[in-house]
């Protein structure tokens, strides 16, 4: 059977409503910001990470494992891993020039860099946001070959978040400035169909006709 018949075959199995739902869902992810998360220990981090990715609508995740492994928990994640294009890294080298040969900026996620705070970022090209570890935060090689720098303004005297606190707060925020922009933030017909969802539970794959 062809993929365009089994798609057809599949939505046959679908509801309107819930139709509906998988293309509402659809033509709000993007590729336009990307997450990185450099040998975060905990794995409840990484997982939680992984939640707000899919929450936010963000469509990929790079995680680098070099120092402790696979950091995924699936029960953790809740099934978010699903929905987000994970791919895995043995070091940030690998990392750094594979966005960047993908026309990402990298962005480091600091408290003490010399950063642009949140409330000021301005989205202008497509970014990938790079978390560290929990007590060391990103290394000096992240540090020194990234674009930008970004952190969340704070007013406590403590000055650091949790990992998956900070992506949540800086997901949400930049997500919706991107989704309010200009800028070409959608998923487009190309990328959508490079995707092997056929034959998993992931509903993104038979929602839209082409």
């Amino acid at each position: 059977m062809e993929e365009k018949e089994l798609l057809d075959y599949l939505e046959n199995f679908i509801s309107e409503e819930r139709k509906e739902r998988f293309i509402s869902i659809l033509e709000n992810r993007t590729n336009f910001i990307s997450v990185a998360i450099e040998d975060v220990y905990r794995m409840h981090n990484t997982s939680a990470v992984i939640r707000s990715c899919e929450s936010f609508g963000v469509q990929k995740a790079h995680l680098i494992e070099g120092r402790f492994g696979k950091r995924l928990d699936k029960k953790i994640a809740m099934g978010a891993q699903q929905w987000v294009d994970i791919h895995r890294y043995s070091t940030s080298t690998e990392a750094i020039s594979t966005l960047k040969e993908q026309g990402y900026k990298i962005v480091a996620t600091s408290p003490h860099a010399n950063s642009s705070l949140l409330s000021d970022f301005k989205l202008e090209t497509p970014i990938a946001l790079f978390f560290g570890t929990e007590k060391e935060g990103l290394s000096q090689e992240v540090m020194e070959k990234a674009d930008m720098f970004l952190k969340i303004p704070m007013v406590g005297f403590t000055e650091s978040l949790n990992i998956s606190v900070s992506a949540a707060i800086i997901l949400q925020d930049l997500t919706t400035k991107l989704r309010k922009s200009n800028l070409p933030w959608p998923l487009t017909e190309a990328e959508i169909r490079k995707k092997d969802w056929i034959g998993s539970r992931n509903p993104l794959r038979v929602s839209r006709k082409f």
